[in-house]
């Protein structure tokens, strides 16, 4: 009852959010901004960049009274790509992906340049590509659901027997608005027991874990549709 797989990219496939947020919550604070950690993830994980940028100069103005600094995006971009050189796939994905017999695409809030990177970095590329495909081909990004349907298109499939998995409350509410079958997934080194409970307040139907076992994860995703 599955014809594709649609999964999202970071934190999912590779280990970057955890990196991601590192950087992104120590560069809010230095220009006075906190956040609960929890609200941090629900608000922000799983946006464009450009909208993490938009609604953190939103806050910043609304709380200090003052813009962004000058330089700021660019500074934070320039600690994130040195940080990459710690970048993995997230445990058990590169052995995930080459299992899986279903068309399978990757759908994801970063650039497109960014996706490639990471996806190679980690040995992915070649398991989902040319199916990969970044909000940049599209005209709204996650909450939107433009980009997992511009992803079923491309794979042939009926977004009603699309199985994504996401590791962001956004990205739960893009497959969700695109009539697909979400899961959450809980594997990435950025998550914990609230965000888990967070996927499904959010709509997922279950979270996974971890990527064993991916066969019966998906034989079990054919009878709950």
């Amino acid at each position: 009852m599955i014809d594709a797989i649609i999964f999202d990219c970071d934190g999912v496939l590779v280990d970057s959010e955890v990196l991601a947020l590192e950087v992104e919550i120590a560069a809010a604070a230095e220009v006075g901004l906190t956040y609960d950690l929890g609200e941090y993830k629900a608000r922000f994980m799983g946006r464009t960049t450009q909208a993490f940028f938009d609604l953190l100069a939103e806050d910043c103005l609304a709380r200090t009274g003052r813009p962004l600094p000058d330089g700021f995006q660019e500074r934070c971009y320039g600690t994130y790509r040195a940080s990459l050189s710690r970048l993995r796939e997230v445990e058990g994905a590169l052995h995930m992906a080459a299992a899986v017999a279903h068309r399978k695409a990757v759908a994801s809030s970063s650039t497109a340049d960014a996706l490639e990177e990471k996806l190679r970095r980690t040995g992915l590329w070649d398991h989902f590509a040319p199916h990969v495909y970044s909000t940049d081909l599209v005209a709204h990004g996650k909450p939107a659901p433009d980009v997992f349907l511009y992803a079923a298109r491309k794979l042939d499939a009926q977004p009603s027997r699309c199985l994504v998995f996401e590791d962001s409350v956004n990205g739960v509410h893009a497959a969700k608005a695109a009539g697909m079958i979400v899961w959450g997934f809980a594997g990435g080194g950025h998550m914990d027991a609230a965000s888990s409970e967070r996927l499904l307040a959010a709509g997922a139907e279950r979270v996974v874990d971890h990527w064993n076992d991916m066969p019966g994860l998906i034989a079990l995703a054919g009878r709950s549709a």
